[in-house]
């Protein structure tokens, strides 16, 4: 997600904190279309957003390809088992006016929606998003477990694709569906969730030495060392190497901006997310 996050272009110097506010009420809003008069507008708007961002055409459709197989999957069937006006006849498939409409509304949406999460998450790093996230009053705890499940996730990969490897090199065929494939995938998972779990003691218990409690130093702590029962030996840490908050995203929380155009940006992105939400309603 941070391939494109360096380019030039108003949405990336777009305030990060204003940007979540603003975009998410678009999503927010854009979910609650449900009359045909609202579609064109609301792919416009998440259209133009995109164009705004300068992120390629090809990420887009990149990242659109696997969801909207699902997507797809959902609501090709629509216009044969929803609703009651007949408009067509496909050989014994019987075509419904509410039935494509449905599938037109759901196929629209999940792009717009989509496309605005695109923009929200590929214009700024993860690490500022996350900040940003911080500040607009989401729990600490909850932020640093974000950023390590998105830390983590990389080097749970590389130790699948090591285990694969492994597999492949003794013989082991994934594409051939069988019991013994089956089980064998099964304990590649089993010891892929083994791993993770001691990883993330590991990276907890290092956490906790160097005075990790969430906000704060924990209270159960020694003021003068920190004492870690390891299998070989005990480790120390002296008070000048803890800080007041021992998390990876360390740092008080910021005051807000006084960026004028982000501002603006932002209220103009709940105006509409009001307008489409009333219309909706209506």
């Amino acid at each position: 997600m941070d391939e494109y996050v360096d380019l030039e272009s108003p949405i990336h110097r777009w305030d990060t904190r204003c940007k979540l506010i603003g975009l998410t009420t678009l999503i927010f809003a854009f979910a609650t279309v449900n009359s045909s008069p609202l579609i064109l507008p609301m792919l416009a708007i998440s259209g133009l957003i995109y164009l705004g961002s300068k992120l390629p055409l090809l990420f887009l459709f990149h990242r659109l390809r696997y969801p909207s197989l699902f997507v797809l999957g959902l609501v090709v069937v629509l216009p044969f088992v929803s609703g009651n006006t007949i408009i067509g006849q496909i050989g014994y498939l019987t075509v419904r006016q509410e039935g494509c409409f449905a599938m037109l509304l759901i196929t629209s949406r999940f792009v717009a929606i989509m496309t605005l999460c695109l923009v929200m998450f590929s214009t700024s790093s993860v690490l500022t998003t996350i900040k940003a996230l911080r500040d607009c009053g989401i729990s600490p705890i909850l932020a640093d477990l974000i950023f390590l499940s998105y830390r983590y996730l990389f080097e749970i990969g590389h130790q699948f694709k090591t285990m694969e490897m492994a597999l492949r090199l003794r013989g082991f065929q994934p594409r051939h569906i069988n019991r013994r494939n089956l089980s064998v995938l099964a304990s590649l998972v089993g010891t892929l969730l083994v791993r993770s779990y001691e990883q993330s003691e590991q990276v907890y218990q290092a956490m906790r030495l160097r005075g990790y409690a969430g906000n704060r130093l924990s209270e159960t702590s020694p003021p003068s060392r920190i004492r870690a029962k390891h299998p070989r030996t005990d480790l120390l840490v002296s008070p000048r190497d803890l800080g007041a908050d021992a998390s990876p995203l360390r740092g008080s929380t910021e005051s807000f901006t006084r960026d004028w155009l982000s501002l603006v940006l932002m209220i103009l992105c709940l105006i509409i997310g009001v307008i489409f939400m009333g219309v909706a309603v209506l």
